[in-house]
């Protein structure tokens, strides 16, 4: 799955808070995680287009790529 597919006409929904991250997942399953400390001052909505939230997806892509090559 590519970062296109993840976030192209779809959504992103909050689905819980564990050990200072918020745990969002996209229409077709994916989750990732976004730390407290990225977002300072930011509201961050329940529900909103993945595209949004563009920056922590391809961070969580690239750490998924990386477990993978290990």
């Amino acid at each position: 799955m590519t970062l296109t597919d993840i976030v192209r006409n779809k959504k992103a929904r909050f689905i819980h808070y564990r050990d200072g991250n918020f745990i969002y997942e996209t229409d077709d399953g994916f989750q990732f995680p976004i730390p407290l400390e990225d977002v300072e001052k930011a509201t961050l909505l329940a529900e909103d287009k993945a595209l949004i939230f563009m920056r922590w997806i391809r961070r969580q892509v690239k750490a998924l790529e990386e477990a993978d090559a290990c």
